[in-house]
């Protein structure tokens, strides 16, 4: 398992956080616990995002054990991302997040946006 520094970690926090870094890796790891996705739906699922940083959070995920990638040989070509037994076990972690920061906005006054489509419930909603 893949980019992870072996050593230098103050605490366990730490790792966790390299892993799901960034502004989209929870939010893909989400999107994937409602199913296997093809790139273009979490393109679109994502309207903010790049294709370019699409394909490098994917491509993280990946390298790190949390998704897998299927190539099927046919024309054309077609891949297909899913959650792994270790990304899995991450939900309740990304779950618990949600929890927080809808906790956190309604103190703020602040409704998330989401709209129930990236809620907590739908980071378990397979599980």
């Amino acid at each position: 398992m893949g980019r992870l520094k072996d050593t230098g970690y103050q605490c366990a926090i730490e790792a966790t956080l390299d892993l799901i870094a960034g502004k989209w890796k929870a939010l893909i790891l989400c999107h994937l616990a409602m199913g296997t996705s093809r790139f273009s739906a979490l393109k679109r699922a994502f309207p903010g995002i790049t294709q370019k940083m699409l394909t490098q959070q994917l491509r993280e995920l990946e390298e790190d054990g949390l998704i897998t990638r299927t190539v099927y040989a046919q024309v054309p070509p077609k891949v297909e991302y899913a959650l792994s037994p270790f990304g899995e076990s991450l939900m309740p972690v990304i779950q618990v997040m949600s929890e927080w920061g809808e906790s956190y906005l309604e103190h703020r006054g602040t409704p998330a946006k989401c709209a129930g489509r990236w809620r907590a419930s739908a980071c378990t909603s397979q599980h």
